[in-house]
Parts: C-alpha cells; sequence; structure tokens
C-alpha cells in the first residue's frame, strides 16, 4: 500500500472518530416508557405542563396509561431493582397527569386549597385507584407503601403531585440505565427552588418544604451522612443537610455550619403545576 493510501486511511479513521465523539450518547428508555418519555418531551417545560393540550391530544397518552397498567406482579419480579423503581415512579406521575386531565380546567371552591389545585378534585390522592403492577392502589398508597419500601428517599424528589410545591416534573421518563444520574439531579436541584428549600441567614432560618415531614421515616434514612458538625440535630433535620451540604452555595453552607439556625415546615404550594397560559 502507497504513502498516499495509508494517508487517505488514516485520515478516513480520524474522520469517523470524530464524528462518532461529536454524536451525543444514546438516551435509552425502556420500550414501555418511550412513549411516556416522548409524551413528556412535548409536554412539559421546566416542570411545568400543557394541561391544555395534553388533554386535547390524549390518545397516545391514554394508551401509555393502559400499558403501564397491563404489567402485572409477575412481570415486575422478574425485573431488576432499578426497573422496578423507573416504573413505579413513571406510572405514578402518569396517575397524576391523568387525573388532573381528567378535570381540566379545574374550578374548585373549597378555600383550602387554590381554586386550580389537583387537591380540588375530591379524593385525587386518597380514594380514586389505579391499577399498575397487579395492583390497586390511590397514589397515596403508591408513594407510601410501594416509592417508600425501596429505600431510596430521592425517589420521592421526583413525583410531581400536579403542583408547584412538588419535586420538578422532568420532560424525560425515568429509566432502569439512567435512574441514579436522573434522581441524583432531581436530589441535587432542590437547593435551587425556593419552595422546597429556603436558606434565610438574615432571620437564622433553613425553611424546607412539608413534603419532607409526609415522608419523615423514608428520609431519615439518610442522617447518618451528614456532616459530623450535625450529630446534634434531629434525623429529619440530618437527613435534609446530607442532600443539603454538597450542593448548596459556599455562603450559604458555611451559614448552616455555624449550627445556630432553626429549621421549619413551610406550607406546601398546591397551586397547579400547569404552564397553559403563562407568558402570554
Amino acid at each position: 500500500m502507497g504513502t498516499r493510501s495509508v494517508s487517505l486511511t488514516a485520515f478516513v479513521v480520524a474522520a469517523t472518530l470524530l464524528v462518532n465523539a461529536q454524536e451525543p450518547a444514546t438516551i435509552v428508555v425502556e420500550p414501555l416508557h418511550r412513549p411516556f418519555d416522548q409524551i413528556l418531551d412535548i409536554y412539559v417545560r421546566d416542570g411545568l405542563v400543557y394541561y391544555q393540550a395534553l388533554k386535547q391530544e390524549r390518545g397516545r397518552f391514554d394508551a401509555y396509561v393502559r400499558s403501564v397498567s397491563a404489567v402485572t406482579s409477575e412481570t415486575l419480579s422478574r425485573w431488576t431493582r432499578p426497573r422496578q423503581l423507573a416504573y413505579w415512579i413513571n406510572a405514578y406521575n402518569a396517575f397524576v397527569l391523568q387525573t388532573v386531565i381528567d378535570h381540566y380546567p379545574i374550578h374548585g371552591r373549597s378555600s383550602l386549597y387554590p381554586p386550580n389545585s389537583i387537591r380540588q378534585i375530591a379524593g385525587a390522592f386518597e380514594r380514586q385507584t389505579f391499577r399498575a403492577g397487579g395492583q390497586v392502589l390511590t397514589l397515596d398508597g403508591l408513594e407510601r407503601d410501594v416509592i417508600a419500601s425501596f429505600g431510596e428517599p430521592r425517589a420521592l424528589l421526583a413525583l410531581g403531585r400536579g403542583a408547584i410545591g412538588s419535586g420538578r416534573l422532568k420532560s424525560e421518563a425515568y429509566s432502569e440505565t439512567r435512574l441514579d444520574a436522573q434522581l441524583g439531579e432531581i436530589s441535587r436541584e432542590i437547593v435551587t427552588r425556593r419552595e422546597i428549600v429556603d436558606v434565610d441567614a438574615e432571620h437564622n432560618v433553613l425553611s424546607v418544604s412539608a413534603m419532607f415531614s409526609w415522608r419523615e421515616a423514608a428520609f431519615a434514612t439518610l442522617a447518618d451522612r451528614a456532616p459530623a458538625i450535625y450529630a446534634s440535630r434531629s434525623p429529619l433535620e440530618r437527613a435534609l443537610l446530607a442532600l443539603i451540604d454538597p450542593v448548596i452555595v459556599p455562603n450559604e453552607a458555611a451559614f448552616l455550619k455555624k449550627n445556630q439556625f432553626r429549621m421549619v415546615f413551610q406550607d406546601f404550594d398546591w397551586k397547579l403545576n400547569d404552564l397553559t397560559g403563562r407568558g402570554r
């Protein structure tokens, strides 16, 4: 082979490697959740949902819910735990979306919640049931008895709950292969959202979402990961500080490390996470 042929071959190989390096890595979503991944990509932006548009084009969404409901306990038992947990998180978020669009637009009259809140739908979390994994569950039951039982508190932050005050609904489905990275991302961003974590150095207060108190036992399992300086704090306080400490900005971290603050639970914001009409 001549010098020119060798050079040409080397050029082709180098160019191929460069192109491959520039191509984004393929994100693998299980076939079951691929339709949901596409739906979330279209209708969810920064945790907010185009509910009006989703309601008008719900054929594919309803088909996905039916496929989730058709998964049996026997099928689930053959899956890895990450695949099972991703399934349950996706199921919960899909059932919340279904609950909202079944009643959208919401115009409730209870003075206890905002007029457009999912809480204006009677029994949305406590009485309405859904079939998944061979069980018939309420949303509360799915969160408390199934998702919390995995011993992964970060998963509780991945539940949309149809509310501004909840963990941010992602514009993608959860998947087996990316679950740890996705949960890591959702837990890191809590310090960027004041409705979940708010460090108020002026008043010496760490204000956190009430949802941490709802599932205190699940979150408290993180307590041992907190820096030793917080050893005198309650298990739930230490658990939250374990989540916050690695990702909080330096000046707020320095304030917390004085360990003189009070931790309080703020009211949960039940306004609907509705993107329809915003920005007009």
